[in-house]
């Protein structure tokens, strides 16, 4: 491991290697710091790329020791999205589809990450306060390593995320308010109880998972940076820590100069880092009003640093309705046959304005990441999808169907599970 200790991103102070995640002086976070002469040493590309097709294969820019908990995340695919890139009239566009991990979202990066240092610090127990892909990462992850298992999640999240979760069988626990009261009150428990909260008290450590969907793509793309990357954001951690990755890569040689606009992307009901970032002003928390329950977090922990990347790299966000996200659910799978979750939704929502819009080139090389399955809020779309027609099983049926044209006319919308 070449972790050297903890630094506070706002006054610098350093801290050790502990299950800490807030200055003592300042409140601000803290961040895992290395010593990138010795892994300079250590990584090359050939290494990295005869390394395993997961996250591990990056191991020595990640804060774990030798024991890891691995149901094998990362190493997704990412797609040529040709079809999706002609319907909106641009060049080239990839979609990075982290809708295929184990539990079907991007959080198995960094819940593996930070189970493993859990078990570094000799917890027993982890947790979580989480708007659904979390819990069911956590609960997973902890059910591999042998660990009890406390989940926290808003009252009114979706019934396929909860399900999920369950079938881990944590203890799964429903707060009455949205994600800050839940995170609040979580951040009391694991106080109490000296508990591993994955985004709390190791936050530092679980947040360092998501730069490897910075590091596959700059691989993937043969070891070169997009012009132009779309992330979806709600506390707005992926978004900077993605940029991280491409930044240590660039530190390290592996790649050229990174020169990438990063475009955030997020839903009209809970948008204070687009909002922020529009007005020019400061982050201000709002009470969270949409279908989008994975990204409604009102009040943002890493929020002001995600509008200082989007200024620092020329990039731009973007918001999109309720109505736009499940288009762009739609669109994506109409076009890529990618089933997204309302995350997705929201990701190609924003990518479609902002080209029509002019905010994004339509020949700027692009990625956008799709974080989450679209199994998981099957819910949402309710009503947007047609009733499939029902025939008797005779092939005059067939032909009479047909008999108007290729296609099927469907006549309604579903309105509820048959």
């Amino acid at each position: 491991m070449y972790v050297t200790g903890l630094k506070c991103r706002n006054c610098g102070k350093e801290y050790p290697i502990e299950p800490v995640s807030i200055c003592e002086e300042c409140f601000g976070p803290l961040e895992v710091q290395y010593d990138f002469d010795r892994i300079g040493e250590a990584i090359s590309k050939g290494g990295i790329e005869r390394g395993p097709r997961s996250i591990w294969r990056y191991k020595a820019l990640l804060p774990v020791g030798e024991r890891v908990v691995d149901l094998n995340p990362g190493y997704t695919p990412l797609h040529r999205a040709e079809n999706l890139a002609r319907e909106l009239g641009m060049e080239e566009l990839y979609i990075k589809n982290d809708s295929v991990n184990p539990t079907f979202s991007f959080k198995d990066r960094v819940v593996s990450v930070s189970v493993s240092k859990a078990l570094d610090f000799g917890f027993d127990t982890v947790g979580c306060a989480s708007t659904g892909n979390l819990a069911s990462s956590v609960a997973a992850h902890a059910a591999k390593a042998g660990l009890k298992c406390y989940i926290f999640i808003p009252a009114n999240l979706n019934l396929g995320k909860i399900i999920q979760t369950l079938a881990y069988n944590p203890n799964l626990i429903k707060v009455e308010g949205n994600y800050d009261d839940v995170n609040r009150l979580c951040t009391e428990v694991a106080g109490y109880y000296n508990w591993a909260f994955v985004n709390i008290n190791l936050r530092p450590y679980y947040s360092e998972g998501s730069k490897t969907l910075g590091y596959e793509v700059l691989e993937q793309l043969g070891w070169e940076a997009p012009e132009r990357i779309v992330v979806p954001v709600g506390s707005g951690s992926l978004l900077t820590k993605i940029y991280k990755g491409y930044k240590e890569f660039e530190r390290l040689g592996l790649v050229e100069e990174v020169s990438t606009k990063v475009t955030a992307a997020q839903a009209e009901g809970c948008s204070p880092v687009t909002t922020a970032f529009r007005t020019g002003g400061e982050i201000k928390p709002v009470k969270p009003d949409t279908i989008e329950k994975s990204l409604a977090i009102g009040n943002p922990a890493d929020g002001y640093y995600a509008v200082r990347v989007l200024k620092e790299t020329g990039g731009t966000a973007g918001a999109v309705t309720d109505p736009e996200i499940i288009e762009g659910i739609k669109l994506l799978a109409r076009t890529e046959g990618v089933f997204t979750e309302t995350a997705g939704g929201v990701v190609v929502g924003t990518l479609k304005k902002l080209v029509e819009a002019g905010e994004i080139e339509r020949d700027e090389k692009t990625v956008i990441y799709i974080t989450g399955n679209g199994l998981k809020t099957q819910d949402v779309l309710l009503g947007h999808v047609p009733e499939p027609v029902k025939i008797r099983p005779d092939l005059k049926e067939v032909e009479k169907l047909l008999s108007a044209g290729r296609e099927i006319k469907y006549e309604k919308e579903v309105a509820q599970w048959q």
